[in-house]
């Protein structure tokens, strides 16, 4: 379902991603690691749309479709939705009106909420003064409203306390049918089947690794993409000896 293809992007007038190929599958899960400047971020903005992540060569595909020139309106109607690492905040803008613009018609906003123990925060200005879980389970509402095929996170685990990562965990694995399990006569590969909706989830502490199962992990180093293999075995591999091993996979 989505497919990047040679990849290159400039920044201003700065190359930040260089060649990058990658391809998720339906129903899969993919891991970004990366140091800070590496070009994760830029990536999945890039994926989801804004002009200022100019791609100079290669292309973007989605459902079959190129979008590399499409909108970030189009690009959501498709089906991507995007939570941000530091999204902003909005003054005039309650919760629960952008919820009813995410989300499809008949959606019952107050049972969405309580999934992400966010009633009482519905009737605020978005993002005002929120702490930084708070800020993480409203991004995460606002994409059970969208319900979208793709889903890109940008460092769900950070700014979050012990006691809201255990729920933003358990969410984003169940937004991206991770929770999914075997039962009776189903085997493991019918479950698989049954997963649609993909994931791309960057991450510097690892954490999301205990709530969410990847098929895939990819370390972005220097704007190369490099280092495909098991995300947990990645992880453990940069805890050790640090980006050193990708930076010679790479090379």
């Amino acid at each position: 379902m989505l497919i990047i293809e040679d990849l290159q992007v400039k920044l201003a007038d700065k190359v930040i991603l260089k060649h990058i190929d990658l391809e998720i599958r339906p129903g899969e899960t993919h891991i970004l690691f990366g140091p800070n400047g590496s070009g994760k971020t830029s990536l999945l903005m890039t994926i989801m749309g804004y002009p200022q992540y100019r791609v100079t060569a290669g292309k973007i595909c989605f459902k079959g479709e190129d979008i590399t020139n499409r909108s970030i309106n189009d690009r959501a109607a498709m089906g991507i939705g995007m939570s941000y690492q530091r999204p902003p905040s909005i003054h005039g803008l309650k919760t629960s009106q952008m919820i009813r613009l995410c989300g499809k018609n008949g959606m019952n906003v107050e049972e969405l909420a309580e999934k992400v123990n966010f009633t009482s925060f519905l009737e605020r200005d978005i993002n005002v003064g929120f702490s930084g879980g708070e800020i993480k389970r409203s991004e995460l509402l606002q994409l059970m409203a969208q319900d979208p095929d793709l889903l890109l996170f940008d460092e769900p685990e950070s700014g979050v306390d012990l006691e809201n990562i255990v729920l933003i965990g358990n969410t984003i694995s169940e937004l991206l049918q991770r929770h999914m399990k075997p039962t009776g006569d189903q085997t493991v590969k019918e479950v698989n089947k049954s997963r649609t909706r993909m994931g791309l989830i960057i991450t510097h502490t690892g954490f999301i690794l205990d709530y969410v199962s990847a098929d895939r992990g990819q370390v972005l180093y220097d704007g190369i993409l490099a280092c495909k293999a098991n995300p947990v075995e990645i992880f453990k591999q940069i805890k050790q000896q640090g980006y050193e091993e990708c930076v010679r996979c790479a090379n």
